[in-house]
């Protein structure tokens, strides 16, 4: 048994060594275009936003479609305006520019979207970490809140591993009582450790995992309309995880809005359509029907 038991706790020592990197794969560049994105220039504006560590984070805000401001400080005067804004918390791979086209799908709602980028992508200096990026998500929010945009104006968006810092993010603001319009979430787990134990069975995950990421521990505390939405072949985070994060939320908000599940048959976790996300999005815009409660439960 020797002969087994030592090549198999190299393995989870090397597991152990390696694990962030086998969990975050930032995009590193130096700038990221907004001339090569897509998006109407005049809608783009480059934001830094300071965080702990005298970090400073890059991100976008970009105008909800028919808007439009001659700089970046008019682009955030412009936050004052009453609009609705969605705080984009994207998944573990890439940059803000890869996302162009999903926050395009989101302004032609009439919102606002700020997307920045984690520690350690694009620009960003540092390495991401679990207390770092719910840290710098709050920081994030605190910023917004000074520049106008206060948190019942905000819907908070998380894809994949953002989802867990939305999550995260949504619980806060409810705990302290200021709850955001919605949290939206598209392919979301219960935990990272759920996740991680879902792909290496054979590994003592729950033993050696730092960045857990559990949400399912903090999703009961989160008051605001929730709307998750998930594909049924999806082999990166099983569907049974978001199932399972969707049955420990309160199953209506403070509102009255009962929670939604929405589930999509055949579709993985790379190759969702947008289009469900981007309506469920619309039903969340403060004032709409579906915001007041004037809906029907699905899930």
């Amino acid at each position: 048994m020797l002969y087994l038991l030592i090549p198999y706790l190299g393995l989870v020592l090397m597991f152990a060594w390696l694990q962030r990197s086998m969990m975050y794969f930032p995009a590193r560049v130096a700038a990221v275009p907004t001339a090569e994105c897509g998006l109407p220039p005049d809608q783009v504006h480059e934001i830094e936003v300071p965080v702990a560590d005298d970090v400073r984070l890059s991100g976008w805000l970009v105008l909800a479609a028919g808007q439009a401001a001659d700089d970046p400080a008019d682009g955030l005067a412009q936050l004052t305006d009453g609009r609705t804004l969605l705080l984009y918390f994207p998944g573990n791979a890439g940059h803000r520019g890869y996302r162009a086209n999903a926050i395009a799908d989101f302004t032609e709602l009439g919102i606002d979207v700020v997307l920045v980028d984690y520690r350690g992508y694009a620009e960003n200096a540092g390495k991401p970490a679990e207390t770092l990026l719910h840290a710098d998500a709050r920081e994030i929010q605190i910023w917004l809140a000074a520049h106008g945009a206060s948190a019942d104006r905000l819907i908070l968006f998380g894809e994949s591993l953002g989802g867990a810092v939305a999550v995260r993010l949504a619980a806060d603001l409810c705990r302290g009582g200021t709850p955001p319009a919605g949290l939206l979430l598209r392919a979301p787990f219960s935990s990272m450790t759920d996740t991680a134990c879902y792909h290496y069975p054979w590994l003592p995950v729950r033993w050696i995992l730092v960045d857990r990421y559990e949400s399912i521990d903090h999703i009961g505390d989160v008051t605001c309309p929730l709307t998750i939405v998930h594909g049924t072949d999806d082999r990166v985070v099983p569907v049974r995880l978001s199932r399972n994060l969707f049955e420990a939320a309160p199953s209506r908000s403070t509102s009255g809005i009962e929670r939604r599940f929405i589930e999509l048959p055949g579709v993985g976790h790379n190759q969702m359509p947008r289009e469900p996300v981007v309506e469920a999005a619309k039903k969340m815009i403060p004032g709409s029907d579906e915001s007041n409660g004037d809906h029907e439960h699905a899930g």
